[in-house]
């Protein structure tokens, strides 16, 4: 198949925001056109759905945050149940950027926010320092195993809440829409896809997938993988479409 032409593609993420996103490079380099369309979105649980859950958050004195949308709904749900958020309250974050984000809640130098570089394991060491802490971990219905698994380890007081659910996005309006490419970043992107499509047949288009777990994913959908990312020659989704485009359009 990479013998045809490549002039569009779908990302099935939101448009990127910034204005040198390497996606708009490739658009200009090779003159294709690049569309993009969340195929997923989150959706907030609501405070009765939290209080069915037995979660009390006057129980906690720690919060660990994974994700900028954990922030978003601890907060929203805080206010739903009119919880007032107390100042003493530990804030464990996965990565520098979730620690920033939280200052759209809270005053930063007058509360405890504690920062692990990046993976979930690296809070290890922060969490064990404060072990007699009783946490609670705001995720989604579609938590990594990583969390779980570390805090077991740990053998601290947790609990795990769904806060908010990854949710098939209506992408009905695309039925007729036809695309060169469909690029993948998570098995819940693929799931969308035949949701809203069942009968979905790839015939020529190309699929490109973004790790393993999406790849699998595709693969069990019965899906043809054209691109696939990361590789160590081509580490993002970006290098990857670069490369195969530029190939399958060479002298075309």
């Amino acid at each position: 198949m990479s013998n045809m032409k490549v002039k569009t593609i779908l990302v099935s993420q939101p448009e990127p925001k910034v204005e040198n996103s390497p996606y708009f490079e490739l658009q200009n380099k090779h003159k294709v056109k690049v569309d993009f369309r969340p195929f997923i979105h989150v959706e907030g649980v609501n405070a009765k759905e939290i209080r069915l859950q037995k979660i009390d958050l006057n129980h906690f004195t720690a919060i660990i945050l994974t994700s900028k949308n954990a922030v978003d709904h601890f907060f929203r749900v805080a206010d739903e149940m009119r919880y007032k958020v107390p100042e003493g309250l530990k804030y464990f974050c996965q990565s520098e950027a979730i620690a920033f984000y939280l200052q759209k809640y809270v005053v930063y130098r007058k509360r405890k926010i504690y920062v692990g570089p990046k993976d979930f394991a690296d809070l290890s060491p922060l969490i064990k320092k404060y072990k007699d802490e009783k946490f609670l971990l705001p995720a989604s219905d579609q938590l990594n195993a990583d969390a779980p698994i570390t805090l077991n380890n740990l053998k601290v007081d947790w609990t795990q809440a769904i806060f908010y659910k990854t949710v098939v996005s209506d992408l009905s309006d695309l039925a007729d829409v036809y695309y060169d490419v469909l690029a993948f970043f998570s098995p819940s992107g693929i799931k969308s896809l035949f949701s809203n499509f069942p009968d979905f047949e790839q015939n020529n288009t190309r699929i490109a997938v973004f790790g393993s777990t999406t790849q699998k994913a595709a693969l069990e959908k019965g899906l043809r993988i054209d691109i696939l990312a990361p590789t160590p020659e081509t580490p993002s989704m970006t290098m990857a479409l670069e490369k195969y485009i530029s190939e399958a359009n060479k002298g075309k």
